[in-house]
Order: structure tokens, then C-alpha cells, then sequence
């Protein structure tokens, strides 16, 4: 097989029960791959969306000892001031926006697609959404903080993402991206787009993973943000 080795196998995919005018792309979290999210939207699936869950490349994690295992990018540490991997955050990002331009291509309006993510995966899709000149419905962002967040307000200067729609959850039991990280990251949030269009949930006793009760707000935002269009 050729390639480097940055490359990843094709996303997860759950298609649309009738014709797709809408998408939810959606970034897995540390070590994991799309798989268990695909599974997990299929769910809570909407008739006209469709859900892409792609695959991070493989690379050494310096948190984890340098062991390999998927990563969107480096992570060095978990504190607010740990070193972060700026041109591997960058670098992640552009990937993401490539995926969105292949959906845009493919006949769904970057207006039609919500961007959201997992951890890891969830910080790829807020700095992603803040970073990006395709204008977007939303971002849903699980269990996260945003990186490089020294980067903003200056980052998001060229943003059409201003305005977007933005639903953030937390557990607050989570031992491994605190809480309070969450919540800070929804006050910066506020600062950088409409404050109005930020929503902050929190899940009591929730550890650092999903619930059926988050699964069912994440299906509300979508089913909002991305209504069917009449010509279905």
C-alpha cells in the first residue's frame, strides 16, 4: 500500500436514510477511531443527514510515553499550561477543512454541516470552526478544551463562523479533561463568537465519555440546526 504514513483508512460512514442534504462530521478522541461514533449516530440517526466519522492517522503520543495510537495530533499534557503542538494542530485543521470542502463538493453546502468531536477531537473541531473561512451550522464539542487558545481572538480574526451555533458538554466527574476546563473553555467561546449561540451543558457524575441524555441533546442541536429542506 502506498502513502505515507499519515494516511488513515477511509471514514466511518452512516449514510443518509433518504437523500443526504445535510452532514455531521464528527472527530473521534484520543486513541480511538470513528467506528464507535458512527455506531453511536446511527442511533440517533436523522433521515436526510449524513454522519462521517473519520479515522486519526497513527503517531507517537508524547503524553502516553510516545507510544503510537491514533492522535489528531501531539499532546504533551493535560494542564492549562502544558506546550502544545502548534504546527501539528494547524496541520490536523487543514486536514478537517479538506474533509468539509470534499462534502462541499460532493453537493452539501458547508452551511449545511455541523463539525463536532470527542475530546481530542471535540478541541480540533472548535479551533477548526474558529480558523475556518467555510461557513458553517455548527459545532458540537464533547468533553474538550480549546487549543492554542492564546492563538484568539487574532486566530478567528477571518472567521465566517462568528455567528455559528455552538453546543458544548461536559461530565463533571471527568478525571481526565477537568470540568473547569470545559466551562472556561465555553466563557472563551463567548468571547470569540456570539455569546447568545453558545450553550453549555453539564452531566452530573458523568466521567470522560457520553450518556444516552447527552446523545439526546446532540440529536436536538442537529435536528435545529440542520432541518430538512422542503424539496426533499
Amino acid at each position: 500500500m502506498c502513502g505515507n504514513n499519515m494516511s488513515a483508512p477511509l471514514p466511518a460512514i452512516v449514510p443518509a436514510a433518504r437523500k443526504a442534504t445535510a452532514a455531521v462530521i464528527f472527530l473521534h478522541g484520543l486513541g480511538d477511531t470513528g467506528h464507535g461514533w458512527a455506531e453511536a449516530f446511527a442511533g440517533i440517526r436523522i433521515p436526510h443527514v449524513k454522519y462521517i466519522c473519520p479515522h486519526a492517522p497513527t503517531m507517537p503520543v508524547s503524553l502516553n510515553m510516545r507510544m503510537s495510537m491514533p492522535s489528531w495530533f501531539d499532546i504533551y499534557g493535560l494542564s492549562p499550561d502544558a506546550n502544545e503542538d502548534e504546527s501539528g494542530i494547524k496541520r490536523a485543521s487543514e486536514n478537517i477543512k479538506a474533509l468539509i470542502d470534499q462534502e462541499v463538493k460532493n453537493g452539501i453546502p458547508s452551511h449545511r454541516i455541523i463539525l463536532g468531536g470527542f475530546s481530542q477531537g471535540g478541541a480540533l473541531s472548535l479551533y477548526t470552526a474558529l480558523t475556518s473561512q467555510q461557513k458553517l451550522a455548527g459545532v458540537v464539542a464533547l468533553s474538550c478544551w480549546l487549543p492554542l487558545r492564546n492563538s484568539f481572538p487574532q486566530a478567528s480574526a477571518n472567521s465566517a463562523n462568528k455567528d455559528m451555533q455552538v453546543l458544548q458538554c461536559h461530565g463533571d466527574a471527568d478525571p481526565l479533561v477537568p470540568f473547569i476546563f470545559g466551562s472556561q473553555t465555553a466563557e472563551k467561546m463567548k468571547s470569540l463568537v456570539n455569546p447568545a449561540n453558545v450553550t453549555f451543558k453539564s452531566y452530573r457524575g458523568l466521567p470522560h465519555s457520553a450518556c444516552p441524555e447527552e446523545m439526546v441533546d446532540i440529536k436536538r442541536f442537529i435536528e435545529k440546526q440542520l432541518p430538512p429542506i422542503s424539496d426533499e
